[in-house]
């Protein structure tokens, strides 16, 4: 599975009728729903707001609505373009303003279908890896010894502190938390410990 990096957004017209197309990564069921409600609140003057999301590291929460169109032609077109797509933890949001033209059946599918591809074509995603969240606080002499060790790992997200001792966080692959966590320890002299847990 791939996971969504940022947020996206393509438009469409079709017979006059707009399509915004949005993307969000989310993590949760409950944040795919948030975000709904907040796209609803947005785009309150939209004829539809339909949807469709996968949560979870392996997809396993996943939601759509038609929000008012005919049955099937619009939620269920853009979860199967999505869950093609291999992308989890992301929502994906159509807003329809109605141009006045009814598109029929078949042209809704179409059209709610290809606002999701395009979105989707404009997605970053990479491919999903379990990541530990690690932090420490050390001296600034054994800091200049731990600095060195950052690039031999997969570290995201790292934010450094410098008080009376430099607090710093981040990210790492979790394959590699426990080599980092020694590393930093050793490079230390044993005055640093590393606390690590897994991101959700």
């Amino acid at each position: 599975m791939k996971v969504l990096l940022e947020y996206c957004t393509a438009e469409t017209k079709v017979k006059n009728s707009r399509f915004i197309a949005e993307a969000f990564p989310i993590h949760t069921a409950e944040e795919a729903r948030a975000k709904l409600a907040e796209q609803k609140e947005k785009y309150a003057d939209a004829r539809h707001v339909v949807h469709a999301f996968f949560a979870g590291t392996k997809a396993e929460h996943s939601g759509l609505s038609d929000d008012g169109e005919p049955s099937g032609t619009a939620g269920r077109p853009v979860f199967e373009v999505l869950k093609g797509s291999g992308i989890t933890n992301v929502i994906l949001t159509v807003t329809r303003y109605f141009g006045g033209t009814l598109l029929g059946t078949g042209g809704l599918v179409k059209a709610y279908q290809d606002a999701a591809k395009q979105v989707l074509a404009l997605a970053k995603a990479e491919e999903y890896v379990e990541k530990d969240s690690f932090s420490f606080s050390t001296d600034y002499a054994a800091y200049k010894q731990i600095k060195h060790l950052f690039s031999r790992y997969h570290i995201s997200g790292l934010q450094e502190n410098y008080g009376s001792a430099v607090e710093v966080s981040g990210q790492i692959q979790a394959d590699e938390s426990e080599g980092f966590r020694a590393e930093v320890h050793n490079a230390s002299k044993g005055k640093t410990l590393v606390e690590v847990k897994r991101c959700t």
